[in-house]
């Protein structure tokens, strides 16, 4: 799944879903850079979290 986190791409973070609805901002290897509404940019590991497409 990795693969198709790319930049634009909507995320909700499994373990957070208070932080709202996230933008991918870039995917280097396994560190995925998130920007969420409610807690700004995080920067997440994918092989500890899996994080949730966000489909409209």
């Amino acid at each position: 799944m990795n693969a198709i986190l790319t930049p634009g791409v909507l995320v909700h973070h499994p373990d957070f879903p208070e932080w709202g609805v996230g933008q991918v901002q870039s995917n280097i290897g396994s560190k995925i850079t998130v920007n969420f509404p409610h807690q700004g940019k995080q920067v997440i590991d994918s092989n500890v979290i899996d994080l949730d497409l966000v489909s409209f």
